[in-house]
């Protein structure tokens, strides 16, 4: 696998192929934790080839950037809005 992908790049990845190359674009994820993820439903979208599961790279990347909170500036601001947004 290269060491970049480009966003609009449709292979497919198996989930430790995935998982490489989230942690190479600085979302730091292992194999096991997608798979929990698959399990509960709140992964990234994947497919089926057998008994292999495959993502696409650019769905993978967008679930990712989608996890991404919002800059914030010190930790109390970063607490303040998580209380916010559970009111």
């Amino acid at each position: 696998m290269n060491k970049t992908i480009s966003i609009e790049d449709e292979r497919l990845l198996t989930r430790v192929q995935a998982a490489d190359a989230l942690t190479l674009a600085g979302f730091p994820i292992s194999p096991s934790t997608l798979a929990t993820l698959a399990t509960r439903g709140n992964g990234p979208p994947f497919r089926r080839f057998g008994m292999r599961v495959l993502y696409t790279w650019h769905s993978t990347l967008e679930w990712a950037r989608g996890r991404l909170g919002p800059p914030i500036i010190n930790t109390s601001d970063g607490r303040k809005r998580l209380r916010q947004n559970h009111e």
